[in-house]
Parts: C-alpha cells; structure tokens; sequence
C-alpha cells in the first residue's frame, strides 16, 4: 500500500505508528556529516544524540539547521544548538549553521548551500540524520524529494518523553504530535511535495 493511498479516517493508532516509526532504523555507517534539524527542544534531546555520534566517530562535523527563535529566545535554534556545543567542548571548526529556515523542506534546501559551500556537495556521499523519531519518516521522504540522488543517509532518531513508538499513544502531547505528522505525511505527498513511498 502506498502512504498516499491512505485516508484521514484510516489512521488508527496501529497505522500511524506504522507509518512513523516502522523500519527506522540507524545503520551504523560512518558519514561526512551529522545534519540536526532544529526544534524547540532540541538541545534537549536531538543534540546529545548528534554529539554522541560525533564522539563515536560516525562523522567529524556537524550541521545545525533551523532559523526559528523559540521560547522567547532571541537567537535562531541553530545558533543556540551551536552555542551549547562549543560548551560542550565542541570545536568551532567542526560546527557548520544553516539559520534561515522555518521547517523541514527549508532546511534541507538552506543545507545544501551550506554543505556545498564546506565540502562540495558532488562529493558529499553519506548524511548522519538526527531528528526526533516520529519526525524522521517525513525527514527522510523529504531528504529524498530534494538532496541529491547520490547522497545517502543514515537515520539516528533521537528520543524525547513523549513521543517514542512506545509511549505516544498513552499521553495527549505524543498523540497529538503523531496524529498532526502522520496527516502533514500523507496531505504532502498528496499535493505533490515529497515522493510517495510504500507504507512499511
């Protein structure tokens, strides 16, 4: 079945965590770059899963996208992600921004810029990609839609409370999170915005 077969009225708890979280699994490659895709709370729990792979040695540079300033902050979510970074002991020259985007599609389109301008994108071959997980399904479809045919990529979930495959459906936050992404998914590749795909 593909996922733009599916209706609004299908989505049952059993089909959207299908449609999220099946087969999202990170295969341990070795990449040129970690890409994190900002959010609210992403200091909180997508940083410290990008960090923990760059002092795995999975890739030796990091790419912070996201231009929004949340929670009254006056700096764009990459800068702040960057900032705890390099306080973390980071170096500055293993730290790359993109800080003009407002979501998921802007952020890979800013990204490719960025990554051209470091390391020439016709030589760019692997992409480590840290999301939250109930995010990574569009992520990657989207990933898909507009990077390069040649650029792979490996998917590191990052976990936060409320949203994992295992507790979503138990708390009105996760619920609601997974119902809006699982509806955002399907009106996109309905409208024509990131390619369809088989439902895993």
């Amino acid at each position: 079945m593909k996922i733009s077969e599916i209706k609004f009225d299908d989505l049952t708890d059993e089909l959207m965590s299908k449609l999220l979280y099946s087969n999202i699994h990170d295969d341990l490659e070795k990449g040129d770059c970690i890409m994190v895709f900002g959010s609210s709370k992403a200091v909180q729990y997508r940083l410290p899963k990008a960090l923990q792979l760059y002092h795995e040695g999975r890739a030796n540079k990091l790419l912070f996208s996201g231009g929004v300033a949340w929670n009254g902050n006056s700096l764009p979510e990459a800068i702040v992600l960057k900032n705890k970074a390099l306080e973390l002991g980071i170096p500055e020259e293993d730290i790359l921004v993109e800080t003009i985007s407002t979501n998921t599609k802007e952020n890979i389109l800013a990204s490719l810029l960025v990554l051209d301008r470091y390391f020439d994108l016709h030589k760019v071959k692997r992409l480590l990609i840290v999301t939250a997980s109930y995010h990574m399904r569009r992520t990657y479809l989207t990933l898909k839609t507009y990077m390069p045919s040649w650029i792979e990529f490996s998917l590191c979930p990052a976990e936060d409370q409320s949203t994992k495959m295992d507790n979503w459906f138990l708390n009105v936050h996760g619920r609601k999170r997974v119902t809006e992404e699982s509806r955002k998914i399907i009106t996109y590749i309905k409208e024509g915005a990131i390619v369809d795909a088989s439902l895993p």
